[in-house]
């Protein structure tokens, strides 16, 4: 996500079905409490908490 690719990227990249990558992807949007708002890209958000932490 960091490196900016799309869910069919991710899961090429880590030998998943795209559908597995998509579910982690949302468990990761869910653990850091990332709702779905228009004007918030939660990738960017997602990033920016990493590397914060």
């Amino acid at each position: 996500m960091a490196q900016e690719k799309n869910n069919a990227a991710v899961a090429a990249s880590l030998v998943l079905l795209e559908r597995a990558a998509e579910k982690h992807i949302n468990s990761i949007f869910s653990k850091l409490a990332l709702s779905e708002e228009p004007e918030v890209h939660r990738r960017v958000k997602a990033v920016l908490l990493f590397l914060s932490a």
